[in-house]
Formats: C-alpha cells, structure tokens, sequence
C-alpha cells in the first residue's frame, strides 16, 4: 500500500533528531499513558493568565521532516475541507487533498501535542506538553503560542480541547487541570476549582453533548457535567473506577459514549445521569484493547479508535458498533472522515487511509512521488 506523501515547505536536508518531549512515554498514545509518568499534584493559581506568544528563551520551532507523516500523531481534525494532524515532537501537518500530499507547518515548540481543535476553516488551538495552548488563524498552515507553564510538574501536560467559537473555550489536561478563555485565548484562567476533584484526577477529554452541555471525564473513571457551558460543574457517578481517555457525543440530544482502558465502552441517553455498557466482540470474544479517540461523522456515524488497531464503527448512535483490528496491529489516538468517504487514522506509524470500517483500502493512490 502507498503511504501519504510529506511535502516540505522550504528546501533543505532531511535532519536526525532526538525526541524532546518532558518526559518519555512507555506507549505510543500519549493520552494513555503519559500521565502514568507525572509525579506529584500540582496547585493551580486562581488568577487569570495573560497568554504569551513566545517563552522567555529563543523559540524553538518544531524541526521540518519528511518522515513526520510516518512519526507518532496524537489526534486530527478538521479546518473546513482541510485536515490538521498534530503529534510527537511539535509535528502539525496539513492537507488540502484528503489525505494524500501532506505540508508540515510552522510550529513554536518540539514538545509532543496531544489534541486540535477548530471552530471553522481558519481558527483553531493545539495543546501538549509543558502546558502549551497553540493558536493559529490560517487553517493550520502557522501557529503561535498562546500559552505555556514551564514550571508544571515534570511538563505535565494539556490533553484535550474545546472551543464554543472564536472566542470562548476550555483546555483540560493533568492534575484536575481546567483553564478557561473568553477572548479566543489572549488570556487564559484557571478555573479548576469549578469542578470539585480534590484528589486532582487527570482530565484526559472534554466534548460537547448535543442540547445538553460539555462533559469531561478522566482518571479513576472521574465524570464530570456542565449544563451552563463550562460556567458550573457537576460531579457524575460514572459505571467505571479504570481511567476513561474519551467522550463523545453523538447526533441524539443527551446522548453521548465514554470509554478507555481494556475496550471499556458505556452509553448514556440521559447526559450522563445513567450508563449502559457496551460489549464489542472480537474474533477471540470481547475487546479488551485500550480505546483511545473518536469521532461523531457527517453521516451521524460514530468511530472508535485504540489499541491493535481497533476501529469500531456505529450507525446507530452508539447502540452498537462493528469492530476491524487492523492487520498492521499499529495502536490509534484519533480518527476523522474525508469527503471520499474514507476514514483518516492517526497514530502509530503517522496516517492511514481506510474505508469507512477501518479495513484497508485496495491500492490507494496517495500521492508517493
């Protein structure tokens, strides 16, 4: 099978280098596992914190390589018609084709980004380690950072991101983390106290829930809702003591999934109030691979991605879903749909393009020069 193509933005030889991340990671999800490697709680200040658009030392920009599209990516999205890629290294790629030619863009730091989010075709935000929230106002094609915490414990990191629109949005990431901006970014709070996690449980995603509000859920099966949009915070008792790493919601009102460690799946019809598991089964009974990232489609189907390289698959709004462990066994962090009707899968081993199941495409043309 082809492989996508990296296509530089300026010429000059290909570079080795060493990962820069804070701190190594024992899995190729960062979402996983990279919260296994923090140390301590941290205290968050309550006042707010004026973005900074560059650190106090010369900015070191993420290093151009033709094997970014190859290397760990954590997590995809889309800028109207294009998509954003975002992984180890401070790597951001762009494509304009569905996938096959890739551009690495112009990136300020080479610390690993864990989650992208865009609220239309030109503004969106990355977040990683170190506590950093990037920005950027072309579709991805250049970023500036908004904001960085160096003095977080061991670089814990942001894991995940949201944006109501241009301006108002909430970052969730290690040690209970919850900051806040009502003005695109140039200024962020800390508003962790909102929720009411004395223990600092690991917030690993956050997402919208149709009709209803924003739900967020992390370690030690940790929940939480908000009615308001992020305004209040109410504590949920979730169906699972194991660590979830994802929520999505689906196109019914109140209705969203959870999942995590060992193929752990629950829906809820009630935003959140009561959950139902949901058993996948696999060619050896059920999944027990991690599930790490997921998708609602233009279609209203749903897809989840993780370990092994498992691709479920729902038409039903969650009810049940399909399942493909990929024959490369290469373990996913995030999936979208392109305008062909094939699924984009990030992860191990950079990009794949796959039919809408997951399985392998034929012999795609992907652009190999």
């Amino acid at each position: 099978m082809s492989e996508p193509v990296m296509r530089r933005t300026q010429s000059g030889e290909a570079m080795k280098f060493l990962r820069a991340p804070a701190f190594r990671f024992h899995s190729p999800l960062a979402k996983v596992l990279s919260l296994c490697s923090v140390l301590s709680v941290l205290s968050f200040a309550a006042a707010p914190l004026q973005a900074q658009s560059a650190t106090d030392s010369a900015t070191d920009y993420s290093i151009e390589s033709p094997k970014a599209v190859s290397a760990l990516l954590l997590d995809i999205a889309h800028a109207g018609k294009r998509l954003v890629a975002v992984g180890d290294r401070g790597h951001i790629l762009y494509s304009d084709d569905n996938g096959k030619v890739w551009t690495q863009a112009k990136v300020p730091t080479r610390q690993m980004l864990t989650a992208v989010f865009f609220v239309d075709d030109k503004h969106g935000w990355a977040v990683g380690h170190d506590a950093q929230i990037l920005a950027s106002e072309d579709g991805g094609a250049t970023w500036v950072q908004q904001f960085s915490d160096l003095e977080r414990e061991e670089g814990a990191p942001f894991l995940d991101v949201w944006f109501k629109d241009q301006n108002t949005g909430f970052v969730v990431g290690a040690y209970g983390a919850l900051f806040a901006t009502t003005d695109g970014g140039k200024t962020w709070e800390d508003v962790s106290d909102r929720m009411d996690n004395p223990d600092g449980y690991h917030l690993n995603a956050i997402a919208e829930v149709k009709d209803s509000g924003l739900f967020a859920v992390g370690e030690m099966g940790s929940m939480f809702r908000s009615t308001d949009w992020g305004q209040t915070w109410e504590t949920i008792k979730g169906p699972y003591e194991g660590s979830l790493f994802g929520v999505l919601g689906t196109n019914q009102p109140g209705t969203l999934l959870a999942y995590g460690l060992r193929g752990n799946l629950f829906r809820s019809s009630d935003f959140g109030s009561t959950w139902q598991p949901i058993t996948v089964k696999s060619a050896r009974g059920s999944l027990e691979f991690g599930l790490s990232g997921g998708a609602l489609l233009k279609d209203g189907s749903l897809v989840v991605v993780g370990h092994g390289g498992s691709v479920l698959k729902s038409t039903d709004n969650g009810l049940t879903f399909s399942l493909i462990n990929r024959p490369d066994r290469l373990s996913l962090a995030g999936v979208t749909a392109d305008d062909n009707g094939n699924l984009i899968l990030v992860g191990q081993g950079g990009v794949h393009v796959s039919s809408l199941t997951g399985a392998e495409l034929g012999q795609p043309d992907l652009g190999q020069k």
